[in-house]
Parts: structure tokens; sequence; C-alpha cells
């Protein structure tokens, strides 16, 4: 059976997976406000595996790993990721953080070319160099100030996430979306039960709202913090799905360009929501997001060569 890579499927399902993401993200501030991360993420994982377990039923979707090994390692490497990218939030500017975070396309592209050996073109290099510094242009110069360790943090989790979006195809491409999803989720609500006992054989002097996020433990949460954590599960679960999917349909240095539309989305959710408005720098960097984009999907239905699958 002969099929295609078909990136511009991919590309739709990151584009829904962005604007649901860039909305529920938004709301993390009012989370943190009062809750921890490590009750937030198992509160919103044991809320995202009820409703999996329902629609499963109901979808008679399948759960169970193919490869128990292969899924556990893949969640526990994107589990990871989110730990440290949420976690960082908490003493690093929110720009700097996500510059980190999407360094995660450069890593792919090494990822495949030099451990997979897969072949990649200079207009793709080039359309991943375009997109990074699109994201620069919309974070802004203070982006890159500051080095240090804790800088460095950032860095790590785009590391992190590069490799778990590899993972999703060279070795889960037989699992299903729900495997995934579950997989994902069970590893963060394990991480965070993990962090919680800690905190609480050993608790710490948090200080108050915001700051005190990473180290809060378990506090009686309040209805606000349970709506919108259902929220985010909700959410969540959707939006991790299409993005499994678009991994599972489309090769990683391919799928990972597309990824960049999550900050136009979350710009855009920032000023309905908030008022926040951008700079004319950041609206250049937009403009070259998209642009990588595009390039991307054109070069993918012009010269993509078959791929043999059995």
């Amino acid at each position: 059976m002969i099929s295609q890579d078909r990136t511009l499927a991919a590309a739709g399902f990151i584009a829904l997976y962005a604007v649901v993401i860039g909305f529920t993200d938004n709301y993390v501030r009012v989370i943190a406000a009062e809750a921890g991360l490590w009750q937030f993420h198992l509160t919103r994982s044991a809320l995202a595996l009820t409703i999996l377990a329902v629609a499963a039923r109901v979808l008679r979707l399948r759960l169970r790993p193919v490869n128990w090994r292969a899924v556990t390692a893949r969640s526990s490497i994107h589990g990871a990721a989110m730990l440290i990218y949420f976690g960082a939030l908490a003493f690093l500017p929110v720009a700097q953080v996500a510059a980190g975070l999407f360094t995660a396309p450069i890593f792919v592209l090494v990822i495949s070319r030099f451990v997979y050996g897969e072949r990649i073109g200079p207009l793709r290099v080039l359309a991943v160099l375009v997109g990074f510094a699109g994201v620069l242009l919309v974070l802004g110069p203070e982006a890159m100030a500051g080095a240090s360790l804790a800088a460095a943090l950032p860095v790590a989790a785009g590391l992190l996430y590069g490799m778990g979006n590899i993972a999703t195809r060279a070795w889960c491409a037989q699992e299903s979306a729900g495997t995934l999803l579950a997989g994902f989720f069970a590893a963060l609500g394990g991480m965070g039960a993990l962090g919680l006992i800690l905190l609480g054989l050993f608790p710490l002097a948090v200080p108050e709202g915001a700051d005190g996020f990473v180290m809060r433990g378990l506090v009686l949460p309040s209805q606000g913090f349970w709506f919108w954590t259902f929220v985010q599960a909700a959410g969540s679960l959707f939006a991790v799905g299409m993005m499994i999917r678009a991994y599972q349909v489309a090769t990683a240095s391919r799928v990972s360009v597309f990824e960049y539309i999550i900050l136009p989305a979350s710009a855009f959710w920032g000023w309905l929501l908030w008022s926040e408005m951008l700079s004319p720098m950041a609206v250049v960097g937009m403009a070259l997001i998209a642009l990588a984009g595009a390039t991307i999907a054109l070069g993918a239905r012009t010269s993509a060569p078959p791929v043999a699958t059995t």
C-alpha cells in the first residue's frame, strides 16, 4: 500500500490544536494564583483520563498500548518537557521560556538527520530558521536576555519536546491517538502526585499568588479552580489528540514547523481576553511564522516522495 505524508492534513490538526491550547493556556494564570503546579497536573490528568475513559467506551477507542515500553518512554519524555516548561515560568519571563521551548524544531531536524538519517533539504532548514526568527520577533528582544543555568531550562524543555515529537512517529506509529493521550496524561498525573507527596513530606515556604506555583503543595481548591482545570482537561484532551494525530500522519521535522502557529493563536486570545496588544515587531514575526509554515506545506505537496507502508 502506497501513501504520502499528509502534510496539509497535519497542518489542519495543528491549527485546531493551537486555537484550543491558546485559549486554555491563557487561564493558567488564574489557576496559578491559588493552586500549585503539582496539584494542577494531578487534578487535570485525573479529569482528562476520566473523560477519555468514557469517550473510549462510547466510541470504542483502543487505549491499550501495542508497545508498553515505547508508550511509557514517549509519555515520560513529553511529560518531563511540560513540567520543566511550566516550572520555569515561576522564575523566568514568559517570553524567555517560550523562546526556549520553540527551539524544539531545531532539535527535531538535528535528531532526524543524525540519528534517523532522514534527508533534510535546504528549503526545510531555511523554513525552520525563518520560523524561529519569527518567534524571537514575536517574543521581543527580552527573550534572549540573561544567560544562566536557569535560562537553559526552557531549552532543555525544547530538547525533550522535540524528542517526544519524534518518538510519536518513530516509536509509536502503531499506537492509537487514544493510547498516546492516556499515556501522556497518566505520566503528568504521576509526576503531579509525586510532587505533592514530596512537598507533603518536605513542605516549603510558599509565596502568595502565582509566585508560589511550583512550591505550593496541596490546598483546598475553590470552584474557580475546578472549573478552569476542567476546561484545561477537556481542551487539552482534544488539542493534544489533534497534535498527536498530526505527528502520526506526517514526519516530525515537517509538522514541528506548524506548531509555531500557537504563538499568534495565543496572542489573539490574549488580546481578546486580557486586552494585550501586539507590537509591530510581533506582527512581522507572525508573518515570518506563517511564511515558514506555508513553505513547508507547499514544498511537501510538490516534492515529497511516497512512503511505503504495510
